[in-house]
């Protein structure tokens, strides 16, 4: 089961240029099982997550990217944003409280890395690799549909290094971001909850979208 983690729409994403109908429509276009709605900082409510499954006749999932003192993340299981979720501590207590999943994010953004060499162990890749919240995340992004392939290398090497699975997901913002990059499953999702179980299982893997076709 092919899934889209990381996507956005207007207006629950102040940076996103696309309709949740737009981004549904697109997902259908490619073939795509499924996709997963990770606004910033905010949560759809369930019944509009239902309506827009019954209309589009798609599996869409809640989700939510939360940026945090220690770089974004995305959360699965969790149903809304509490004051307190910018730190990174106490959102995971929250994912903890919620029995959610936590993927670290795009990890070399905001960490001022200049050095992208991903063929070596570099100093900043090897300081990046000792921050203690990816010892609290189920998955780091692997593969973000934004991220240039120096970047997207870096994240990949991060996670041989702390040994952590890998997650991929095109971070759609408008048409035409997605068929980039997606994650594949060994089971089929249909449920919240059963995301979170498969990424807790480790049986998913990061994979690159040929055109959109997966």
């Amino acid at each position: 089961m092919v899934i889209d983690l990381h996507t956005h729409t207007a207006p629950k994403s102040y940076d996103a240029f696309q309709s949740p109908t737009e981004l549904i429509l697109e997902a259908k276009a490619l073939g795509l099982d499924a996709v997963c709605l990770t606004e910033h900082d905010a949560f759809w409510d369930d019944r509009d997550i239902q309506e827009l499954r019954r209309h589009h006749k798609l599996i869409i999932l809640p989700g939510c990217e939360i940026n945090t003192d220690k770089g974004h993340f995305l959360a699965f299981g969790l149903r809304e944003y509490l004051f307190g979720m910018h730190k990174f501590t106490f959102l995971h207590d929250q994912v903890n409280k919620a029995g959610g999943v936590l993927v670290a994010a795009h990890p070399y953004r905001r960490r001022q890395i200049t050095d992208l060499t991903a063929t070596r162990i570099t100093p900043e890749l090897d300081w990046v690799s000792k921050e203690e919240t990816f010892g609290y995340t189920n998955a780091i992004e692997g593969l973000n549909g934004r991220g240039s392939e120096a970047e997207n290398d870096f994240s990949q090497m991060l996670s041989r290094i702390l040994n952590i699975k890998t997650t991929g997901g095109s971070d759609s913002h408008r048409p035409g971001d997605l068929g980039t990059f997606a994650t594949e499953f060994d089971s089929g999702i249909t449920s919240i909850s059963g995301l979170v179980r498969e990424i807790k299982s480790g049986r998913f893997r990061p994979i690159t979208l040929d055109h959109g076709s997966p």
